[in-house]
């Protein structure tokens, strides 16, 4: 009898540790909530059914599956926001990575990832319009996404009227109406738009850039880890097969 019950409590004592293990394991899991504005084909955009996809929706999905491969835990949600919120909703702690195609901004106070591609900042401009160059832009009025580079390059424009709007959705419809003569944007996501007819894009540069992930200013080990998986994930063969099927 007392050998049945020894072996009885070495059997709870068991039970008790694997379930103990269980829950410091889940709360080693680290949920990672990033904001996107999926309003920027080819890096992130709405597909016909709601759904997010996009250059960046993928590469996301590699770097956590890289991270975790090299001993982290994981997990993550997209949170969808406008992306002139996304830097100060990462400052004031609301979400923990911003991944929506973001070039360098010396102002802001976060956590600047390596660089994961080549960018630069271009004009879009409507079928046929008579602006050829970036010389062409003077006095004319020119949209850019609000807070975005683009935004800047627009400002430096001489003479330029600039109208700075949230959504690029937005700002593509407002140049298809007239509502201004040009739009700076990331060369992929113009180069996206020129492939329709209503649109021609202007293939000179305002400026060179780079594309890079912005994390809490306080989160160096989350970012040395994004950063490991990131240099791990340029150098692969899935990343060049995403560049060639978004056109990033």
């Amino acid at each position: 009898m007392k050998k049945i019950l020894k072996i009885m409590l070495v059997m709870v004592m068991a039970v008790m540790v694997v379930a103990c293990g269980s829950d410091d394991k889940k709360e080693d899991t680290v949920h990672l909530l990033i904001g996107i504005s999926p309003d920027y084909a080819p890096y992130e955009s709405l597909n016909s059914a709601g759904e997010m996809e996009g250059f960046d929706i993928d590469m996301t999905k590699e770097i956590i599956d890289i991270m975790n491969k090299n001993g982290g835990n994981y997990t993550y949600e997209f949170k969808q926001m406008g992306f002139d919120t996304i830097s100060t909703s990462l400052m004031s702690k609301q979400i923990d990575l911003g991944i929506s195609g973001f070039t360098m901004h010396e102002d802001w106070d976060v956590l600047w990832s390596d660089a994961y591609n080549d960018s630069k900042q271009v004009a879009l401009v409507a079928k046929g319009s008579d602006i050829k160059t970036v010389a062409d832009l003077e006095g004319k009025k020119v949209g850019a996404q609000l807070a975005a580079t683009g935004e800047e390059c627009a400002k430096d424009i001489k003479d330029a009227q600039v109208t700075p709007v949230s959504d690029v959705k937005v700002l593509v419809e407002t140049l298809k109406s007239g509502g201004v003569d040009a739009v700076i944007l990331d060369y992929a996501v113009a180069k996206n738009y020129a492939q329709q007819d209503a649109y021609e894009m202007i293939d000179e540069s305002l400026l060179e850039e780079k594309n890079l992930i912005i994390a809490h200013k306080d989160s160096q080990e989350l970012m040395d880890n994004l950063n490991k998986a990131l240099d791990e994930f340029v150098k692969s063969d899935k990343y060049t097969e995403l560049k060639e099927k978004w056109g990033a």
